[in-house]
């Protein structure tokens, strides 16, 4: 069973419909794979009403969360998405997410950058408003060559000139959250330094002591000696290893299914949630 842990759709900064993303998924060989939008569960009963027949959707989410100014993502799978602190806080981050791009647009402006919040909100269209969308403006208008060209110091990395904070759960917080509401955490690929400083090893040992459950050690953003060290970081502090594709649509090069969990971790995950239950297909007709 091939089986992939983080993907994302236009209820976030996708490019897939939820129902597109799990069709998709199907042809593309699945067995598994889990929605994992950014701060947010939207995308989910349109995605288990979709899934074919041999594909099997786990509810997630990517909760966003800084710890001393460093920029990092939780997934969290199969919680209960009604269990209140950790909807209040899910919601407090996307509020947030307006106000937030509307300001980078404004420092844009201030930087002769002739972007709109008009153009970032067409192409958010219905989901969360993120960097993504901003970036992908500054793509239309020549200013960058690609999406990822936009994450850089001279416009809306963390620390850019365009850059803007926005309401941020910490990372231990946000570990103790999901496991209250009866859910599983995995670090998502937590030394892509190619998108800006990275925690210490010393953090993921914190988290880790405070219940996190895994790392996503197998990520396009990871080369082979990255991996290799959080593999053996990952057997040092008792924690899962899982591999994803951290899944776009067209916003991004990565392909769903490149890189792939072992389904004895997947059982494992299954195993400790009580939150929620990944869902086998039946309502939608495989590619």
């Amino acid at each position: 069973m091939r089986i992939d842990l983080h993907s994302h759709s236009t209820a976030s900064d996708g490019t897939d419909t939820p129902a597109e993303l799990v069709r998709n998924a199907a042809a593309a060989g699945l067995g598994v794979v889990a929605l994992t939008d950014h701060d947010t569960t939207r995308g989910h009963a349109e995605a288990i009403a979709a899934a074919p027949e041999g594909l099997t959707v786990v509810p997630g989410a990517e909760l966003s969360c800084r710890l001393d100014g460093i920029g990092l993502h939780m997934l969290a799978y199969l919680f209960d998405p009604e269990e209140p602190a950790l909807l209040a806080e899910r919601e407090l981050v996307r509020d947030d997410r307006v106000p937030r791009a509307r300001a980078m647009v404004a420092k844009l402006q201030l930087l002769g950058v002739p972007v709109t919040w008009e153009q970032v909100a067409r192409i958010a269209g219905d989901g969360s408003v993120g960097r993504p969308h901003v970036a992908e403006a500054l793509v239309e208008l020549g200013v960058v060559p690609d999406v990822s060209g936009a994450f850089t110091a001279e416009w809306i990395a963390d620390g850019g000139r365009a850059h803007v904070e926005k309401h941020e759960l910490d990372p231990v917080d946000a570990v103790r959250l999901v496991k209250a509401a009866g859910g599983v955490t995995v670090f998502a690929h937590p030394a892509a330094v190619k998108r800006g400083e990275v925690v210490p090893e010393s953090a993921i040992a914190a988290l880790a002591e405070a219940g996190l459950d895994g790392i996503e050690v197998d990520h396009m953003d990871h080369d082979e000696p990255t991996r290799a060290r959080l593999r053996g970081l990952a057997k040092e502090l008792g924690l899962l290893v899982t591999g994803s594709s951290d899944y776009h649509g067209s916003r991004k090069t990565c392909r769903l299914g490149e890189y792939t969990t072992d389904p004895e971790i997947y059982g494992e995950i299954t195993r400790r949630a009580t939150g929620a239950f990944p869902v086998p297909g039946a309502g939608g007709v495989r590619a």
